[in-house]
């Protein structure tokens, strides 16, 4: 499959009377986009703010964050199996209104969403302070149960994203990239001499609200899947979970994926890139056996001799992480593990929950466990009070001045476990 992405560069985001991209600026009709929104009975209320890069604002919970995008060329749609139909993806032109971003927030659905800030300490660690976002706060009816929150919040996410995309339909984009991966078969041929590579790409399916979808299916509910790296950047797999925000991996994130991006760059360069395997991760041992027995099966099946396996969360799927690795290798193919660490606020715990001495090759992307402290801010998009209760903070997290003291686990995307953060290692 081909896919070019036309990247419209956004440089500011105003409400106005008509939504459209002009000169770099997005003008976004607030009434029209409440109304493409709205109409979930499920909510009681949806209000519509902008937060830009520098100003003093802070926005949590944050549910999940979204691309706008829209399908100009070729077949499917954006979102399939939620806004388009169930089309495949992956070719043709996608245009992309980049530095803009939807946020969705309001009240906590479960305790593992994060936090943005838009200046000071925590944006350091947050790709998300220097998009333009459009922050979409719904509050639930009495009663709503939490699955249906969340897929009501989920909802209105995409909706906006999918609504706010069609202002760069018509519009001449200031780049465009391109991404291929030819059928296997030829792919395979077209570089003979350089070793072949596979991405492993763990999705987060450990039960009700830790839900992946891939086409619109629950990622629980598939077997590992071999797909064109290209269905990934065209809105195959969107998230809908609440694990903790510092490493699972927002809607954006899977549209925007770096490992993918990075073995395009280095294709038919270093290696040859096949495409990526989709996998899940599982609650009990013999749906992990599963799982990882799969992978490793279809990975020897398309003859890797290399792979790339990248995990979302921690702990429990730290053994889908170590199987993927083991049952790989002893096929012989060479694996890379991507993961971040919970070791402690002092790092001299262990830092994940298995191990394997076959993992000799890690790239860590921090200790979610490190103490941070965010300075108080201006504007508070959401529920402050709620510091205290997600993952990474604590009783006491947030202080009388409005400031808080918390892990660096409630910061959203601060240890990102395909590398779409701002943290790096410096040697001594």
């Amino acid at each position: 499959m081909r896919l070019e992405i036309g990247n419209i560069f956004i440089k500011d985001v105003e409400f106005g009377p008509e939504t459209k991209v002009k000169e770099g600026v997005l003008y976004v009709n607030k009434q029209e986009l409440m109304s493409f929104i709205g109409g979930d009975e499920r909510l009681k209320s949806i209000n519509i703010d902008i937060a830009k890069p520098g100003e003093e604002t802070r926005i949590l919970p944050v549910k999940d964050v979204i691309e706008p995008r829209v399908k100009v060329e070729g077949s499917g749609g954006i979102f399939p199996g939620f806004i388009s139909k169930v089309d495949m993806v992956g070719q043709g032109r996608t245009n992309v209104l980049k530095g803009a971003a939807v946020v969705t927030t309001g009240k906590i659905v479960g305790f593992q969403e994060g936090i943005i800030d838009m200046s000071g300490e925590g944006a350091k660690y947050t790709p998300f302070s220097k998009t333009f976002n459009i922050v979409i706060s719904c509050e639930p009816q009495d009663g709503v149960k939490q699955h249906e929150h969340e897929e009501a919040v989920r909802m209105v996410g995409f909706k906006a994203a999918a609504f706010l995309g069609m202002a760069g339909k018509d519009v001449k984009p200031d780049e465009v990239k391109v991404f291929e991966t030819l059928p296997l078969g030829e792919q395979v041929k077209k570089y003979p001499a350089l070793p072949k590579v596979v991405y492993i790409y763990m999705l987060q399916s450990q039960g009700l609200l830790h839900d992946t979808y891939v086409y619109g299916v629950d990622a629980k509910k598939i077997l590992p899947t071999f797909v064109y790296p290209t269905e990934v950047f065209d809105g195959a797999i969107v998230s809908g979970n609440c694990v903790s925000a510092c490493d699972k991996n927002p809607t954006y994130v899977h549209q925007n994926h770096p490992i993918i991006e990075d073995l395009y760059s280095k294709d038919g360069k270093d290696y040859n890139f096949l495409g990526c395997i989709i996998t899940n991760e599982n609650v009990y041992l013999a749906d992990k056996e599963r799982s990882s027995n799969y992978t490793a099966k279809l990975a020897e099946f398309i003859g890797a001799d290399a792979a790339i396996v990248s995990e979302e969360g921690f702990g429990n799927p730290d053994a889908d992480l170590v199987m993927n690795c083991n049952k790989l290798e002893a096929k012989g193919i060479k694996t890379v593990l991507v993961t971040d660490e919970y070791a402690g606020r002092d790092g001299s715990s262990q830092s994940l929950a298995d191990s394997t001495s076959k993992g000799d090759a890690v790239v860590t992307a921090g200790n979610a466990n490190e103490l941070v402290n965010l300075p108080p801010m201006k504007k508070v998009i959401g529920y402050p009070e709620v510091a205290n209760v997600i993952a990474g903070g604590f009783s006491g997290a947030l202080h009388d001045d409005g400031s808080i003291t918390a892990e660096l686990q409630v910061i959203t995307g601060s240890t990102s476990e395909v590398g779409f953060d701002n943290l790096s290692a410096k040697g001594f």
